[in-house]
Formats: C-alpha cells, structure tokens, sequence
C-alpha cells in the first residue's frame, strides 16, 4: 500500500510537470484510502522542496566544476595576450567596477589600488570587470592618467566587459529599484565570471549580491571596498518617518498604506543585504559613518526571518553559512591627491564657490544652486565689485539621467535668474561636464570655497581635495564631513558644516567676508590636516592591512 501510494504520488507530481506540489498533493487524497496513507503524502509534500534543492545543489556543483575546469585555458591565453610565457607566474585579482570609466572618487579608489599593487607585486595581473562597451582598454587607461595622474602597466590590467551593465541601472528599474538592481548585479556578474575566474574577488563599488555567485559559482575569495551600504537604518527611518527623499519619493510618502509596504519590503531586503556583506572574507569602509551603519548592519538579525530562511531552500544557497562569516569592517581612507594640491599657492583666490561632483540625485546640486541664490538676495553687495562671486559646478555625467539632471539644474539657474549676465560677458553660475584632470585641478587652485551639499555623504574625497588645495570647505552637517574630514585642527576649524539653505548662505557670507589673516590661516589649518590624514601613502597602508595577500594562492 505505501509503495503504491508512492508510485501514484511520484506519477501524479510527473502529470503535473513536477511543479505543482500542492495540487499533487490534493489530488494523492483523492487516491489515498486511510489517515496513515494520507500522513505519507503529507511528508512527500514537504519533502518535495528540499529534494528540489538538492538537485539545484548537484547541478551547481557539475557547473562549477564545468566552468573551472575551462578557466585554466582562459588563464593560459589571457597571460599570452598580455605577452607573458608560460613560464612567467601570474596571479589575478578581479576587481568587480561596472562604471570604472567614470572618473569619480570610486574610481580614484579603483585605480590607486591597482597602481600600487602594481608596485608591489608585479606578478599580480589585475582584471576589471566593467561594463564600458563603447570604449577600449587603451582608452581608459588613458583617462586613468588624464584624470587621476595614474600611470598604469597595460600589462598588468585586463579588461573583462560585460554587455549587460543596463540591468544595474536605476532607470531600468523604476519600481522596487534596490531589489531590481540587485538582480541585476546578480546576473551580471555571471556574466563576467563567464569569461575569466580570478584568484581573489574584490568589489569596490557596492554589489554585495554578486558575493553569493561568486561563492558558489567561482568558489574564491571574496573581499570588498564599501563606499556607502546600499540600505541603512536611516533609509529604514526615512520610510517609517514619511519623509520624502530621493531613495523615497513623495508618493509613497504621503501614504500609509505605500509607507507600510515599503518597511517590508526593506526589511526583507535589509535581512537579505546583510547575508550577503557577511559572505566577504574581509570588507574594508572608507568612513566612520559607513563602520558604524556597516558593522550594524553585519549584527542586523530578524528572528522571524531567521526562521523563514532556514526553512526553506534558500538556507542549502547561503554561503555565509558554510564560509567564515564576517563580522566587522576597517576603515580604509580613500586616496586623495593631496601632495599635488598642497603647492597650490593659498593667495590669491578669486571669488569662487566649486563644487567637484558627478551628477547624481544624491549629491543635490539643486540646493548648491538655491543657496547660492539666497546668498546673492540676502548679501547683493557680492555681485559687484571687478570680480562679483560666482558658483561653478564640474562633475561627470555618466549617462541619460546625468545629462537629465544637468539640463534641470540650467533650468532652474534660468528660473531663479541668477544667471543673468548684469556685468558684460560675465555670469555667476557655470556648469562644466566630464572636466579633465588638469581644468580641474585649475578650478582648485583658484577657488575661495568648496561647497559640497550631499546629506550623509559616506566621505567626502571631493572635501579633502578641497581642503588639500586650500579651499574653505562648506559641508553638509553628517556623514563623513562631519565625522572624519573637517575637524578642529589643533583646536581651531578648518571649515563649516551647515544644514540648511540659509545655513549654507550664511557660511559662504561669513568665508567671503573673513579678513585676510583670518582667512590665510584657515587655508593653512585645512591643508595641513587633509595632507596628514589623507594621503594616497595612508590609503594603502590600510588597503594592505586588509590582508588581500593571504587569499591568493602562493606564487
């Protein structure tokens, strides 16, 4: 009878496609003849799932096995091309950067580390997995020196580029945009896998889901540069406060109900972040802010969740299970090229206010534009003079929504007519897009302020320039600025944090009108402790107290 019961159980899942469980299940019922016989489908109902994952495990495994096994003869011939023999030992690093064309502070971060592993260990080939199609390695490597005066061996980098970079980007999701991106990254960085394994994986622009491919496809060491977690408790508190912001959009705000689905949403996704943060064997921050929201976030723990998880499938595809979970974090200073900046001379300096950021929603060009509006109504008196005051805004544009954003920004400059040529051929605001490195070099050694209106900036590379060029730095009252880059330097400041609209006027008033003395000294503080506590030199110290060494194989 059980044998029977079996056989009609395993013939009925067969009609069914193998899929539909519970109608299996209900329709063994019907055929079943007693409570015991019915217990029985009940077990092989339950037990459908995690045989299910079972044979998703075996497959995993034979892929695994399949794509390595390939992986020595893509080694072989990625070694030739770069014109190494076969007797020359190499090892490689990936490092997983789908925007490494971009030029911004991330960017600095990639390319410092491979210049100075290039340094040190010249038999390291770094891959980078990018998804620049539409320029070659000899081109990027040109804007490398172009924009960061980084000289890089060609030799010693490769290029993997990945077609499918669109599915990371935030207009490709415009709902449930973490979780699609996430996705995205997901696939995407199978794809890169696809075409080269390295010996160590290191992702240093935030994909924290790639980890679990990289896990238990690649089966390699994984170590991560973190920038900014892609959810943090105060996304978390935004939400439950309905306050609306760019990761939360006035719509869903407004509403309850859209308010209470997001908090779910971002629980579930908050739990599943931190799985996978813990799958790295080492995570290096860049801040105090990002440690502190990191290394909660590497704690977070959801009993309910726990629960759900390890009964389910999922639990057999959780690397972080299996693998020495990570726990905390170092903080990494990012590089910043201080030691070319600090010769800029600290006097003369023309009235202008620089801001030297991308393009992107967070950084909040909007509000550099309308407190620099209120300045010019509230103290008009710096519109005159041979040299009135105006605000200059470089950054790259990366793409669509860039360029977007660049024309809203001109949009309200003409709005708000401060743009308005009232002295001959002179205006008081100019954007400048995808500068290179020597403009903006130009711009900071001419600049009187730095303006930078980003709230809860996770550094701040774009400050400690500032500050290392001698320009009077006005930040946004969190995050890095506040925790890590403008402090007292022997007991006096080195800048101004402000918060609000007429906060920002009022410090840009206050570093206009400071006496020359005052003012030079200020310069002087500033400089001296960004050069101190930033330098390239500190960045790798810290990059290889991370221990990355120890998860290559021995050369």
């Amino acid at each position: 009878m059980l044998f029977s019961t079996i056989s009609r159980f395993m013939l009925v899942q067969t009609a069914t496609g193998g899929s539909h469980l519970v109608l299996s299940y209900f329709l063994c019922l019907r055929l079943a003849q007693s409570n015991s016989i019915r217990a029985v489908c009940l077990v092989l109902l339950i037990s459908q799932p995690l045989l299910l994952a079972g044979e998703l495990w075996i497959l995993l495994r034979f892929y695994n096995w399949t794509l390595l096994s390939g992986n020595s003869q893509r080694k072989a011939k990625l070694y030739r091309n770069l014109g190494f023999t076969e007797k020359e030992t190499k090892r490689s690093v990936g490092f997983w950067h789908p925007y490494c064309n971009a030029g911004g502070g991330g960017e600095r971060v990639l390319w410092t580390a491979i210049a100075a592993m290039q340094r040190t260990d010249p038999d390291i080939v770094s891959v980078v997995y990018s998804g620049d199609m539409n320029v070659t390695k000899e081109e990027i490597l040109l804007k490398v020196k172009s924009r960061f005066e980084i000289a890089l061996d060609p030799r010693l980098v490769h290029f993997i580029f990945m077609k499918s970079r669109f599915l990371i980007e935030d207009n490709s999701w415009p709902h449930f945009t973490l979780l699609g991106q996430s996705l995205g990254s997901i696939y995407l960085v199978w794809e890169g896998l696809s075409q080269y394994v390295p010996d160590l994986f290191i992702d240093t622009m935030g994909y924290a889901f790639t980890f679990h491919v990289v896990a238990l496809v690649a089966r390699i060491p994984i170590g991560a540069y973190v920038h900014y977690p892609t959810i943090s408790t105060d996304m978390l508190a935004r939400v439950q406060s309905r306050k609306a912001w760019h990761t939360n959009t006035s719509e869903i705000s407004s509403s309850a109900i859209l308010s209470s689905a997001k908090l779910v949403y971002y629980r579930f996704f908050m739990y599943y972040y931190a799985i996978s943060l813990r799958t790295a064997n080492f995570l290096m921050v860049n801040s105090s802010w990002t440690k502190n929201h990191v290394d909660s976030i590497l704690r977070h723990a959801d009993p309910l969740l726990d629960f759900l998880h390890l009964a389910s499938p999922l639990t057999f595809f959780t690397p972080s299970l299996w693998r020495n979970s990570t726990t905390s974090c170092r903080i990494v200073y990012p590089p910043c090229d201080t030691r070319e900046m600090a010769k800029f001379a600290l006097t003369p300096r023309h009235p202008v206010i620089l801001s030297v950021a991308q393009f992107r929603p967070e950084k909040d060009h909007k509000a550099q534009v309308m407190a620099f509006d209120h300045l010019l109504k509230d103290h008009p008196e710096h519109k005159g003079g041979d040299v009135p005051v105006k605000l200059v805004l470089v950054g790259g544009s990366r793409n669509d929504g860039d360029e977007k954003r660049i024309e809203e920004l001109r949009q309200l400059v003409q709005d708000l007519k401060i743009g308005v040529r009232i002295v001959l051929a002179r205006d008081y605001v100019e954007i400048v897009i995808n500068a290179p490195y020597p403009a903006v070099l130009g711009w900071l050694s001419r600049a009187s302020i730095g303006l930078s209106t980003m709230i809860d900036e996770h550094f701040g590379i774009n400050v400690v320039e500032f500050m290392a060029a001698g320009v009077i730095p006005i930040a946004h009252k969190s995050g890095g600025p506040l925790k890590d880059i403008i402090l007292p330097f022997n007991g006096e400041p080195t800048g101004f944090h402000a918060q609000t609209t007429s906060e920002f006027a009022d410090a840009m008033h206050e570093v206009l009108t400071l006496s020359v003395d005052a003012e030079l000294a200020m310069r002087h503080r500033a400089r001296t402790w960004a050069v101190q506590k930033f330098s390239e030199q500190e960045f790798e110290e810290g990059w290889n107290q991370s221990g990355w060494r120890k998860y290559l194989p021995s050369s």
